[in-house]
């Protein structure tokens, strides 16, 4: 279809609609540039009503002296989703893009929407951070977690890069906290052996005597996604999208058990991963409990309230430090399994899709197996004392008779 285009205000104010677009745009010359909006609607009268208030809201602005005459945030966050859901289709889980725009429109966008490019300094950044601290999370008295603002900041940081791309600002200001100190280095929420054994034998005894027999095949699941996370190091993503064909229960010649090898989905891209014998044994039983076609999802259901109610049950949804433990904690109890077992660390990072440098710094540091005190614990043999000399110590014969001969330089 061709571009459609209608004159408003003594064709001072332009209604088109571009090829290929659904949705009906506005433009109009004022203050020596060219000013562009959508109006996101594929009614014509509507997008006249639109652009009518648009132009006369720039008319207002202008007299008032507040029109900027650079791009705003608002423009490049705009060309920011237009070219990243483009680019980056089918590369990143929906889920991690929505989370993007939902932290654009209910965070950034209000804040920084309104201003100027140029306006967005580190200040004003740290001016963000401020207010987002003082804000309470719903449901809670507490603020936002620093893991919460931080991917706030990486969305600005990616909408900043836009404006930077396209030359409407030089750089990028600096967005680093001016405060921030070296973070301690604090382990993942995990389960160790004793609470393991505390959490699969709480959901194997809710399969023995369930509570309500509605609920039996929820259990059961339940018990069984437990003892194949924690003899598989998957992310919970990643399990959510296995699908029957990619696991193979195979006799591995290097160890000589009979494992799971499972083609891994993820957000690392397609991966690969070799289980714990104690994974074999839940995945039987799902395979013999459904009977699936080869394009079934191995785990379709989430029964993450049940899992909560049994952590709360057992005194587990917490670690020592207060962290909350997820179902992401059972791929940390398997990476912290693996290594107190003596796993090479090399072989647990490639297994899990992961680096060695995460690895070490959020798992193998508070792993007391990992330290050999046989290296550790070395003493420098000691010479026997020996009794102070009576005398002083004969010159060796060759020192003597240098000396002896030595020249006088004043002769």
């Amino acid at each position: 279809m061709p571009e459609q285009h209608h004159e408003m205000m003594d064709g001072r104010l332009h209604v088109y609609m571009r090829e290929g677009s659904r949705h009906w745009q506005c433009s109009a010359f004022l203050a020596d540039r060219n000013w562009r909006v959508s109006t996101k609607t594929d009614s014509l009268s509507e997008a006249k009503d639109i652009a009518e208030d648009w132009y006369l809201g720039l008319r207002g602005k202008l007299k008032a002296g507040t029109l900027k005459h650079e791009r705003t945030f608002a423009q490049a966050a705009e060309r920011f989703r237009e070219e990243y859901e483009t680019l980056v289709g089918g590369e990143r889980h929906p889920e991690y893009v929505n989370g993007h725009w939902g932290r654009l429109k209910n965070y950034l966008l209000p804040f920084f929407g309104n201003l100027g490019l140029s306006e967005v300094t580190r200040a004003k950044v740290q001016e963000y951070r401020i207010k987002r601290k003082k804000d309470v999370v719903r449901g809670t008295n507490h603020p936002p977690a620093r893991s919460t603002i931080h991917q706030e900041i990486v969305v600005l940081r990616q909408v900043l890069k836009t404006a930077e791309l396209h030359g409407w600002i030089s750089a990028i200001p600096s967005l680093s906290a001016p405060y921030k100190t070296n973070g301690k280095i604090t382990h993942r929420a995990w389960f160790s052996p004793e609470e393991y054994k505390q959490l699969y034998e709480a959901t194997r005894d809710r399969v023995e005597h369930p509570r309500h027999n509605k609920h039996r095949n929820a259990y059961v699941e339940l018990h069984d996604y437990v003892l194949f996370m924690a003899n598989t190091g998957l992310r919970p993503d990643e399990s959510m999208r296995i699908e029957f064909r990619d696991v193979k229960i195979v006799d591995d010649r290097d160890s000589g058990q009979t494992i799971l090898e499972i083609d891994v989905r993820g957000k690392r891209g397609v991966g690969f991963c070799k289980s714990m014998p104690g994974a074999v044994h839940p995945f039987q039983r799902v395979v013999k409990r459904r009977n699936p076609a080869s394009t079934d999802l191995v785990f379709p259901n989430n029964h993450h309230d049940l899992f909560n109610i049994i952590l709360q049950e057992q005194n587990l949804k917490f670690d020592r430090e207060g962290q909350r433990r997820t179902f992401y904690s059972l791929r940390h109890t398997y990476i912290c399994l693996r290594l107190m077992e003596g796993a090479d660390v090399y072989q647990v990072a490639k297994n899990c899709r992961t680096s060695v440098q995460m690895i070490e710094e959020f798992y193998a540091s508070h792993i007391k197996n990992m330290v050999d005190a046989s290296n550790l614990n070395v003493r420098r043999s000691r010479a026997p004392r020996r009794g102070r000399a009576k005398s002083a110590p004969k010159r060796s014969p060759s020192l003597r008779k240098f000396n002896g001969n030595r020249r006088n330089p004043r002769r």
